[in-house]
């Protein structure tokens, strides 16, 4: 029988949420009741204590689905007080603001609501401002959709060149020093490859057992894993249309407005429907996910993260429907503050949980190939 004084967590200098975690896993570790359930609990299985590498890591392979809380007896209201999936939400945040770089500008975790409020409010007074002068002199009516006689294509692809840039550099350093924290080992390529498919199929939102995640209650559905689908390829539907009508303008040298059945659009408008159905369905579970699901006050920042990604969709597809009105102008200068803002606070928001995972599940992947190893050699 378990007994809470014999829970012993080595001695580090750990925060109060890492040690709350470290003291939850030494408990599962003895129970293994979830053992098959997702990722976590195998990778548990094969430590007897847990360092701050090791909750960092863990946590931030922990996909928030909710079964292990559903079928603990450990959970509250039991004196252990075991919420897995709420340690792990605490402990993940605690991660994007350590490995945040610049690191000063890991506090904006910590007020990801207003910043992302702010920079959308700034993003749009710019575009709209810019797009009033640049068309002071022209007749809406006659832009005839060429969205850029209102923004030359040159200045968007600075503007928003710099700023993706800064985001792949800023991840990017982050992600490496977390790696080099978590792991020493080197990544195979049958390594690379199941975590990629791992992460791309959502594999670990099955709840451990096909069934989909826990809710509200004790039901299993899939909708999560759905609605992160719509979302994630929403997104990646959209930069592939941005990519293809790039290559258009400086490769073959065609200019826009593109037909409707152009590539770019067809592409645009697929990833734009995606980005309705994804984040509004994800709010939708969001607003009515338990209050022990995860850590309440990370809630803003997951909300505002979706809805940007909901305007991203909304303001697009508008955009595609009227750019041939006098409205295209604004429609337009509201598409790019919304795309801005969202852009510039993907390394301090939401969206960094989906980098920090990946890596996780590489570490995983080779963890399990090495355990494998171990075992054949053993036989």
């Amino acid at each position: 029988m378990l007994d809470k004084s014999s829970i012993v967590i080595p001695i580090e200098v750990m925060s109060e949420d890492e040690s709350e975690l470290a003291r939850e896993l030494q408990i599962c570790n003895a129970c293994r009741y979830c053992e098959g359930f997702c990722a976590v609990f195998p990778a548990m299985t094969r430590r007897l204590d847990f360092s701050k590498a090791d909750v960092n890591y863990l946590a931030n392979l922990c996909h928030n689905c909710g079964a292990c809380y559903h079928a603990c007896q450990y959970a509250p209201p039991h004196e252990f007080m075991v919420n897995i999936p709420q340690a792990m939400a605490r402990v993940r945040l605690e991660t994007y603001t350590q490995y945040a770089w610049p690191k000063k500008l890991g506090a904006l975790y910590q007020r990801n609501g207003l910043f992302v409020s702010l920079t959308l409010a700034f993003s749009l007074l710019i575009f709209s401002l810019a797009a009033h002068v640049q068309t002071s002199n022209q007749m809406t009516s006659h832009l005839e959709g060429n969205f850029y006689a209102v923004f030359p294509h040159s200045v968007l692809a600075i503007i928003f060149g710099v700023i993706f840039g800064f985001v792949l550099i800023s991840l990017g350093i982050g992600v490496r020093r977390f790696w080099k924290d978590i792991s020493t080992d080197r990544a195979t390529t049958e390594a690379v490859i199941e975590a990629s498919t791992n992460a791309l199929t959502l594999k670990y939102l099955d709840g451990g057992h096909g069934e989909g995640c826990n809710e509200s209650d004790d039901a299993f559905t899939l909708m999560r894993r759905r609605f992160h689908h719509f979302t994630f390829y929403g997104f990646m539907l959209c930069f592939a249309a941005t990519s293809v009508a790039t290559m258009y303008h400086y490769v073959l040298k065609w200019d826009a407005p593109y037909p409707v059945l152009s590539l770019p659009v067809l592409l645009g408008i697929a990833g734009g429907i995606g980005l309705l159905i994804g984040p509004a369905g994800l709010l939708w579970l969001n607003l009515r996910r338990h209050d022990q699901h995860g850590d309440v006050r990370q809630r803003p920042m997951d909300r505002v993260f979706i809805t940007l990604l909901f305007l991203s969709g909304f303001t697009g597809l508008a955009l595609l429907i009227w750019r041939d009105s006098p409205a295209m102008v604004n429609l337009l200068a509201i598409h790019l503050g919304v795309i801005s803002a969202l852009f510039i606070s993907l390394p301090y928001g939401k969206f960094a949980h989906g980098i920090f995972r990946c890596a996780a599940l590489l570490k995983s992947s080779i963890e399990r190939r090495q355990a494998s190893n171990l075992n054949l050699g053993s036989d």
